[in-house]
């Protein structure tokens, strides 16, 4: 595991651009069904056909069909390539994902979401080594800055398709309904804009914290901005919470949490599933904002009555905190991207992983999920000002943060993950979140 993959991403601003992603959070969980199971260069025809499988948590909507319409024009434009996709709810990815590959069953193509994730299933020997195999199109396409979050060691394991940072997306039409004339920038502007929210009759903060995930990220945001970008870097290496400021994180996020800010019930609320959802709920006009990842956007406009984009629909970056030691302009997010397993068709994957950041295919991308191209000479189709703000915050920010349970890897993601949620269930302390992902950290 390198330094330069497991560091704080820093982008330079023409990097950054074309770094920014094109998708919804697509995860991915299934069979391989590849014929052969071994990974060469032979090309597929009529006498060498070659099936595989893609997996994808685009379920239904214009995501589904997105890839159903890729997945179609591909094959169709190589004889003997078969691309079955299987689909699967986002919550159950790593999960599923990680027993295909420790059983040797992995699927052919499926979503890489980097950080000590990705550096496990390397150390594993579960990825394929795509360096040689991305064309030169495509890396005048995304641009270099992209590939770095997917590589280790200088090899490439993945292919960029998305860097989708967080934030606050938000009803503008509730927020003016409440008073609230400018989007809040500090702690204390938020508690005061989510006090005039729960006044004018409307949740302030929708929050899934059914699917943990969610809830865990509040605590990744007051993190962020309580440490500062060494403790951030060097806790990647330790996979220790030592610093005082995670601490601080804690107490932070506990206090929020009492100021009653999230909907009633979000901890049995899901996180994109349905109109009750935490998306669901901005969507339908029922909560004033969410703090989520850039796919956002399109988990919304599928949830709206007429499965349209929300109009309204606005975006600002997460707040600053007093004292805190991190930047107030630091940006988290995932930075995802598409793998071959090491025993996928290598050709015949490796063509698809180009074909998926491609001009043509990133603007549908845009189109079905709502969110700005990968591919920078796709961007001239973003048209909607909340995705351009998304791009601004990115491109202000002095560094950039993997999501902490991909950062830190699957073992301790889990611990820090179950243990926040329990922080905000009134089951456990701040001390506890410590103690969790410390032991989590021993077990290996």
């Amino acid at each position: 595991m390198t330094e330069e993959f497991l560091f704080m991403a820093r982008m330079n601003r023409g990097a950054a651009l074309a770094a920014l992603g094109a998708s919804i959070a697509l995860v991915v969980s299934g069979c391989s069904s590849s014929d052969g199971g071994s990974s060469d260069d032979t090309t597929a025809d009529a006498n060498n056909p070659v099936t595989m499988t893609l997996w994808t948590n685009a379920t239904t909507g214009p995501g589904a069909q997105f890839f159903t319409d890729t997945v179609k024009s591909f094959d169709e434009a190589n004889p003997g390539v078969t691309i079955k996709i299987q689909t699967v709810q986002n919550e159950d990815l790593d999960g599923k994902l990680q027993t295909a590959l420790n059983s040797g069953d992995a699927p052919d193509i499926f979503l890489q979401r980097g950080g000590g994730k990705m550096a496990a299933m390397v150390e594993a020997g579960q990825l394929m080594d795509i360096t040689d195999s991305v064309s030169d199109e495509t890396k005048a396409g995304v641009g270099e800055g992209s590939f770095k979050a997917e590589s280790i060691d200088d090899k490439v394991y993945a292919m960029p398709v998305s860097v989708l940072p967080g934030g606050f997306f938000y009803s503008k039409d509730l927020y003016k309904d409440a008073g609230i004339t400018e989007t809040p920038t500090t702690l204390d502007q938020l508690n005061a804009a989510n006090t005039k929210l729960k006044a004018s009759g409307v949740e302030a903060i929708a929050l899934g914290g059914k699917d943990a995930w969610p809830a865990a990220h509040w605590y990744y945001w007051f993190a962020l901005r309580e440490c500062s970008e060494d403790t951030l870097n060097s806790t990647a290496k330790s996979l220790q919470f030592e610093d005082d400021c995670w601490t601080k994180a804690g107490d932070d996020l506990k206090a929020f949490k009492d100021t009653g800010a999230f909907n009633k019930g979000f901890l049995t609320t899901a996180a994109q599933q349905g109109a009750g959802s935490s998306a669901g709920l901005v969507a339908n006009h029922k909560a004033g904002a969410e703090l989520m990842g850039a796919w956002d956007p399109g988990v919304i406009a599928s949830l709206t009555p007429d499965e349209k984009p929300l109009p309204d629909l606005g975006f600002y970056p997460f707040i600053s905190v007093p004292g805190g030691q991190g930047d107030p302009k630091a940006i988290m997010g995932g930075v995802d991207g598409y793998s071959c397993s090491a025993k996928a068709p290598k050709k015949a994957c490796t063509d698809f992983l180009n074909y998926l950041a491609s001009k043509d295919v990133q603007e549908a991308y845009y189109k079905a999920f709502n969110a700005p191209p990968v591919n920078k000479d796709a961007q001239a189709v973003v048209t909607e000002d909340y995705l351009k703000a998304v791009i601004a915050a990115f491109n202000e920010a002095p560094y950039v943060s993997q999501w902490l349970d991909t950062l830190y890897g699957q073992n301790v993601g889990n611990a820090l993950n179950t243990a926040v949620v329990n922080l905000l269930a009134d089951k456990g302390s701040v001390a506890d979140i410590i103690t969790a992902v410390n032991n989590a950290s021993a077990k290996g």
